[in-house]
């Protein structure tokens, strides 16, 4: 039973509700940003028996829209990050060695900037997010063009099984894509856990050669390499 469905409840409250509730998808929702965690375009229910048409217009092509511009806020990101991170790092020894008086302490805050940086692109993974993305986004389109000119898996198909291949290849591919950007989040969460409670392992000390056994001969030393050779003679010869 939704809000709205209530007959004592107050009109105000009712838009108040639904506003809250639409928020996210248009205006970021009640917390900014809100939006980047969300699985997909929010796909409108479709009454009856789906056509191809609206199958491509309202799934397909949100779908693709949707994958294009987080595509292109991922890259953003990523971007940003390697920025800071590479004009940060770069900046920090020069101001250390300057003789001013507010080196230092710009230093030591670009330092804190660089350090947050790369934290941040460690644990949201702007960078494979861009990746799975834009692949996807790209490999909806050539679906899209297959479908429409009936080539590659289209090919001599029926209208009927034209529309259900191109079903049946696109869900696949939005649910490849959610599989793949759970695990990439899934994995960036639990590395950095691990590196916060156990720290990075200790490295092998490399002056240390573990004992290495003598190589054992396949063959014993044959008898004549065992028998040494004849002294020469020292006297003289009888009848010279």
């Amino acid at each position: 039973m939704s809000v709205g469905s209530v007959p004592w409840f107050p009109r105000e409250v009712t838009s108040l509700c639904v506003g809250a509730a639409a928020a996210p998808a248009e205006q970021g929702g009640i917390l900014p940003g809100m939006d980047d965690m969300g699985d997909g375009p929010e796909v409108p229910p479709h009454n009856g028996e789906m056509t191809p048409k609206a199958y491509v217009d309202e799934r397909l092509g949100q779908y693709q829209a949707w994958y294009d511009r987080k595509a292109t806020k991922m890259k953003a990101m990523h971007l940003r990050m390697r920025t800071v991170s590479v004009v940060g790092a770069a900046l920090v020894p020069v101001l250390v060695n300057l003789d001013l008086g507010f080196a230092r302490v710009t230093a030591t805050v670009l330092s804190v900037v660089v350090v947050a940086s790369v934290s941040l692109e460690s644990v949201y993974r702007y960078r494979e997010q861009w990746k799975n993305y834009r692949s996807t986004e790209q490999l909806l389109g050539h679906e899209r063009v297959y479908f429409a000119a009936r080539v590659g898996p289209y090919h001599k198909l029926s209208g009927r099984e034209a529309f259900t291949t191109l079903v049946a290849r696109v869900e696949k591919a939005i649910a490849s894509e959610n599989s793949a950007t759970l695990n990439v989040m899934t994995l960036g969460g639990q590395v950095n856990a691990e590196l916060q409670q156990y720290g990075l392992p200790a490295q092998r000390d490399a002056s240390v050669a573990p004992s290495v056994p003598a190589p054992v001969p396949d063959t014993a030393p044959t008898p004549e390499a065992a028998v040494p050779a004849p002294a020469p003679a020292t006297g003289t010869v009888a009848g010279a």
